[in-house]
C-alpha cells in the first residue's frame, strides 16, 4: 500500500477528532519514540500512533483505520520479537497510557490495564507480598505476554498466567466493549479463546488475576559452570526434577556471564551455563536443595542470597536492553533432558557466535499441568518437561549472522524431540506454523471464534489465525 502526504494528514485528522489520547505522526516530536521496538530490527513507520487513554480510543482508533482500509497493530508492551507492535503506513494502537493496578488484596485479586509492563504489575502486587505468573523480564508487556500463555518464575506454583486469569475487558473490531469473566455464559468461545489465542480477537484493555503469596523476599541461587561442564548440568536438573516440590522455579541459562562484581574477572564476558533456582517455600529448603546442586556436579563461582521478588523478576532484564539488539527468536517443548537432546543441546550451543546470544531452559511441571489441555486455547503443550528459547542476539546492523545457528538448534531440538514451538516464543510465524502449534482441532475453534469477531482479519499482526 503507498500513502500519500495527504493520506497522513487526513488520517491524523480523523483520529485527533474522536480520540482523547494523543496521535503522534511522522512529524511530531516523540514519533521515533512512538514507534521504537524492543527488537531493534524491527523499524517500521505507521501513519500514526494513537496512544490510546480508554477503550473508547481503542474503539475509535479500530473505526477510523478501517474506513480507510489501513493496517492495524496493537503494542502493549512493544517486547514481541516479531514487531507485532508497530505496523508500516498504518495506526499504532499503544495502549501504554493505560497501565493503572488496582489490587485488592483480601480477595488476592488485580486488575491491570492492557499498557501495563510486568514491572508495574510486580511492583504493586508486592506491595502486598502478591504476585502471579509473569516472565522473567520484566519491561514486558502484560497483554502480550498473557494472551499467548504466559510462563516465568512462578509456573510450577501458579500455572501459567492464563490459569490466573479471571476476567478481562476487550473490544472488538466493531467497537463494541466486552467483560468476560471466569463463569463467562454470553460468550464462553471467546473467554476459551483469549487465554491462550493471543491478540486474534479484540484489543485486551484490562486484565483481572488471581494472585497468590509471594515474597517480599525470596531466596535465591545462581550457580555458574564452565561450558565442558554442560552435559553434567543438563543430566543434574534432570535428575532433580522429579524430586522437586511446586514451591520452586528453575531455570537453565547459557549466556555471557556478565561483568558484575560477583563473577570472577576471567569469567566475565565469556560463555558460562548458569542453573538459576527460585524458592518460593522456606529458606531451609532452599538451602538444602543448593546443597544438593552443589554436590552434584563441582560450581565454578555462584551467587546465593535473599532478594526481593521484583529484584528476581528484573534479573535479567540487562541482558536484552531494550532497543540494543537484533533479535531472531525460536522455541521448543522437550519432553525430558535425555540423553540424545543432552548431545544436540550441548553441541548445538557452542556453535553460537555472537556473545550476546543465549539460550534459556524453563522446567515446567508442577501447576503448569493441572489445567486440562481442552480448557483454555492454550497452543503449547501442558505435558512438557521443559521449554527452551533460543535467542539470536547481535548488532543491529548485522541482524542476519546468528540466524543459522537459532535454527539449527531449534530443528534439531524438535527433530529429536518431536515437540513444537511456543507461540510467545516464534519470529517467523507462517499460517503452517500456527496451525502445528494449535493442531488442527484447536485451530479449528480458533478460527470459528475469529470468524465470529473479527471475520475480516483486521487483527493481523500476530500469530495470525486466519477467520473459517
Amino acid at each position: 500500500m503507498t500513502t500519500t502526504l495527504d493520506d497522513a494528514a487526513t488520517t491524523l485528522d480523523a483520529l485527533r477528532g474522536v480520540v482523547d489520547g494523543d496521535v503522534i505522526g511522522a512529524r511530531d516530536d516523540g514519533y521515533d519514540e512512538a514507534r521504537s521496538l524492543w527488537n531493534a530490527e524491527q523499524d517500521r513507520r505507521p501513519l500514526a500512533v494513537v496512544r490510546a487513554t480508554s477503550p473508547a480510543d481503542v474503539a475509535a482508533a479500530l473505526r477510523v483505520a478501517q474506513d480507510r482500509d489501513l493496517p492495524v497493530a496493537v503494542r502493549g508492551g512493544g517486547h514481541n520479537t516479531a514487531g507485532g507492535g508497530c505496523c508500516d503506513d498504518g495506526v499504532v494502537i499503544d495502549l501504554g497510557p493505560m497501565n493503572r493496578v488496582v489490587v485488592d488484596p483480601v480477595a488476592r485479586r488485580a486488575r491491570c490495564g492492557g499498557g501495563t509492563r510486568l514491572r508495574d504489575l510486580d511492583a504493586a502486587t508486592q506491595q502486598h507480598g502478591l504476585a502471579v505468573t509473569a516472565g522473567m523480564i520484566s519491561e514486558t508487556g502484560v497483554g502480550g505476554l498473557t494472551l499467548g500463555g504466559g510462563m516465568g518464575w512462578l509456573g510450577r506454583k501458579a500455572g501459567f498466567a492464563i490459569d490466573n486469569l479471571v476476567g478481562a475487558e476487550l473490544v472488538t473490531v466493531d467497537g463494541r466493549v466486552l467483560r468476560l469473566t471466569e463463569d463467562e455464559r454470553e460468550h464462553p468461545d471467546l473467554w476459551w479463546a483469549i487465554r491462550g489465542g493471543g491478540g486474534n480477537f479484540g484489543v485486551v484493555t484490562e486484565f483481572e488475576f488471581r494472585l497468590h503469596e509471594v515474597g517480599p523476599v525470596v531466596p535465591v541461587g545462581l550457580t555458574f559452570y564452565d561450558p565442558g561442564q554442560a552435559a553434567d548440568v543438563l543430566r543434574m536438573v534432570r535428575d532433580l526434577e522429579p524430586t522437586l516440590g511446586r514451591d520452586v522455579g528453575v531455570g537453565i541459562f547459557a549466556i555471557s556471564a556478565p561483568p558484575a562484581p560477583f563473577v570472577p574477572q576471567e569469567y566475565q564476558l565469556q560463555p558460562v551455563y548458569v542453573v538459576g533456582i527460585a524458592g518460593f517455600g522456606t529458606p531451609e529448603e532452599h538451602a538444602a536443595l543448593m546443597d544438593r546442586v552443589r554436590a552434584a556436579v563441582p560450581v565454578r563461582f555462584e551467587m546465593v542470597t535473599p532478594m526481593p521478588y521484583t529484584a528476581l523478576q528484573s534479573m535479567f532484564d540487562d541482558s536484552v536492553t531494550w532497543g540494543r539488539y537484533a533479535v531472531y527468536e525460536k522455541s521448543a517443548y522437550l519432553g525430558d533432558l535425555d540423553e540424545a537432546t543432552i548431545a544436540v543441546f550441548t553441541e548445538h550451543v557452542a556453535r553460537r557466535t555472537s556473545p550476546y546470544s543465549q539460550v534459556i531452559v524453563d522446567m515446567m511441571g508442577g501447576a503448569y499441568a493441572d489445567v486440562a489441555d481442552d480448557a483454555t486455547a492454550f497452543g503449547g503443550r501442558r505435558d512438557a518437561g521443559y521449554t527452551v528459547f533460543i535467542l539470536g542476539l547481535t548488532e543491529p546492523d548485522d541482524p542476519s549472522s546468528e540466524r543459522p545457528w537459532v535454527r539449527g538448534l531449534h530443528d534439531a531440538l524438535v527433530d529429536v524431540g518431536k515437540r513444537e514451538s511456543y507461540v510467545n516464543g516464534m519470529v517467523e510465524v507462517t499460517e503452517s506454523d500456527v496451525r502445528r502449534v494449535y493442531g488442527e482441532r484447536k485451530y479449528a475453534r480458533l478460527a470459528a471464534v475469529k470468524a465470529a469477531y473479527d471475520p475480516a482479519n483486521v487483527l493481523r499482526r500476530n500469530a495470525n489465525i486466519r477467520p473459517a
